[in-house]
């Protein structure tokens, strides 16, 4: 009765094991059949590698670097070679890890292939100093991970492509080339460099720097347009004004600890003459609302504008930026848009929110409202997020392993768990957790941000849209709920090594039919495999987040539930590994 599980289990881990092989062999083939194309004819030194009975990581392959377990190829560069072939894109792309792709300055020659858009995870492409003709595909634009892009000094023809949805792009370099038509649109905004010059185009180009001054300075008239409007209302403020701002107090909690700002010119050199952590002027919707005196204390919203920031990211509901203050503190900040929430509502939530205290969750630090902008700072953790340490590897080289990510699972929903109990009656959810928003303090344990911040219609539209019919007690549980199956996906890429990309690639369907061919193993990351790490442990981590992930709210369990199936994990591998030693 017990052979043939066992036999089942045995032959799936040897198919698995071939299978990891031939995938590893397809890769090493694949980049022999890239440099064969690169450089036809071309004598190699024997000790760069690029041949079949080598490995282009364990054997440092000349111009490859890898991922700091020696898996996965990160980055080519072959530059100044001379090389006279051309770029067979449909082999390099194999290598799905690869992020940085450089042959520039060589003689390359052909049109730049279509498949260099299956290059998903590529964040910098540098193609300049070669004799590529044609058009440039279309299939860039679906390199939505694109940083950089140079294709300058090239015979490249035909029109550029609208590169609007590629956010992440910084710089875009193209001159001394023969394309015609129309200068596309580009999310200036985030550009830092930008050259098209020496091409058959038309239409204007803002100068970059220009441009990111000039919504400065526009965002700065108008918080300035603003407080002269509320200056001349000051004189008009009553006994019943002041009364509300006394109650102010008590929700803003901190506030009593900041001193009044003197005014001082710094930044932008726009004096701020009000604050909500200004008792005297008795106004409640005008400055920046410091949340923790320590390390910001004094701190005003010019402050905030004047500062040194970089995009981190760009969003749906808005951007991130990592901004350092004049004192040296670093902050993330959080400009939201489209939320469809009264400045009221804002205000209280967030200052619940700070005051709901939990190790693991980030709270804000700071905030700023007004008619225009809706701001919300938070301590800035260098480690990053769970989404890069899973897709990009820990900038330290640390392995995480089964047991690091087995406790990563635990501490969240320890967190989550706390955060619902404290917020059910408001029906406060997080309403919008992955992966990038669990980030990692200087200890590498993991902590929660930007809980709360969903915006509140249209999350709202989402819940009644996959919960036809819920009263409004149903409709705070089916939020709640919603956390649980995002908590399912996390739980999934912990266990799988994926991560949620927009390629279209499906995990849940995909876990969903391995599991139902029972072939269960072929699901864990092949690391973890590797590793040693408990099946078992790992199988049943695994039936948690498919139990987070039912189709139906009202049969996923509570988050308080899937803290108690964790922790018995945990205590389970802890045992295991006292047993060991």
């Amino acid at each position: 009765m017990s052979v043939k599980p066992i036999w089942v289990f045995f032959n799936s881990i040897f198919l698995f094991l071939l299978l990891a092989n031939s995938e590893e062999e397809d890769t090493i083939k694949a980049l022999v059949t890239f440099m064969d194309k690169l450089a036809p004819g071309y004598v190699k030194d024997p000790s760069w590698g690029w041949n079949l009975s080598s490995d282009p990581c364990i054997d440092k392959w000349h111009g490859v670097k890898c991922h700091s377990d020696n898996k996965y190829v990160m980055s080519v560069i072959l530059e100044n070679f001379n090389f006279g072939g051309g770029l067979d894109a449909g082999s390099i792309c194999i290598a799905k890890s690869l992020q940085i792709l450089s042959i520039k300055d060589n003689n390359l020659r052909d049109s730049i292939p279509e498949d260099i858009g299956n290059c998903k995870s590529l964040t910098h492409l540098f193609l300049s100093g070669n004799q590529f003709s044609g058009d440039l595909p279309i299939s860039i634009v679906n390199l939505r991970n694109l940083i950089r892009l140079h294709i300058s000094d090239n015979h490249l023809t035909g029109e550029l492509p609208n590169m609007v949805h590629v956010s992440s792009l910084k710089s875009f370099v193209a001159q001394n080339n023969n394309f015609t038509g129309e200068i596309p649109r580009f999310d200036f905004s985030n550009l830092e460099e930008f050259n098209v010059s020496n091409n058959n185009l038309h239409g204007s180009v803002p100068d970059v720097r220009g441009y990111l001054v000039l919504g400065l300075i526009t965002l700065i008239f108008l918080t300035y347009k603003l407080l002269c409007k509320l200056k001349t209302k000051e004189k008009e403020l009553d006994v019943e004004k002041k009364e509300k701002a006394e109650e102010s107090v008590g929700v803003v909690g901190m506030a009593s600890e900041i001193s009044h700002s003197n005014g001082s010119k710094k930044g932008v050199g726009i004096r701020s003459e009000y604050s909500l952590t200004s008792l005297e002027s008795g106004m409640t919707t005008s400055g920046l609302v410091l949340l923790s005196s320590r390390t910001l204390r004094g701190l005003q919203f010019e402050d905030l504008l004047g500062a040194p920031a970089e995009l981190i990211r760009r969003g749906k509901h808005g951007s991130l930026y990592k901004v350092m203050l004049d004192n040296g503190v670093q902050l993330a900040v959080k400009r939201i848009k489209d939320w469809g929430i009264s400045k009221q509502d804002f205000q209280t939530r967030m200052n619940m929110i700070a005051q709901a205290k939990h190790p693991r969750v980030l709270p804000p630090v700071a905030y700023y409202c007004s008619q225009q902008e809706k701001l919300l700072a938070y301590q800035y953790m260098q480690n990053g997020s769970l989404f890069m340490l899973l897709y990009a590897g820990s900038e330290s080289g640390q392995s995480f392993d089964w047991g690091r990510r087995l406790n990563v699972a635990a501490k969240i929903v320890e967190a989550l768990t706390y955060m619902h109990e404290e917020f059910l009656e408001n029906g406060i959810a997080h309403g919008n957790l992955k992966s990038n928003n669990i980030l990692f303090d200087k200890n590498m344990d993991p902590c929660i941000s930007e809980y709360g911040l969903m915006m509140a219609e249209n999350y709202d539209e989402f819940v009644i849209s996959h919960n036809k019919g819920l009263k409004s007690k149903d409709l705070i549980a089916a939020r709640f709920k919603a956390d649980v199956y995002a908590l399912g996906m996390i739980l999934l890429e912990l266990l799988t090594g994926k991560v949620i990309k927009n390629d279209g690639f499906d995990l849940v369907k995909w876990v969903n039919t391995v599991v139902r061919e029972e072939w269960t193993v072929e699901v864990f990351d092949k690391s973890l495999v590797l590793q040693g790490a408990s099946e078992e442990r790992m199988m049943n981590l695994l039936q948690v987040a498919l139990k987070c992930l039912n189709p139906s709210p009202n049969d996923r369990p509570s988050m308080s539930q899937v803290a108690v199936m964790t922790n018995a994990l945990v205590e389970e591998e802890e045992k295991s590994i006292s047993f060991d030693t």
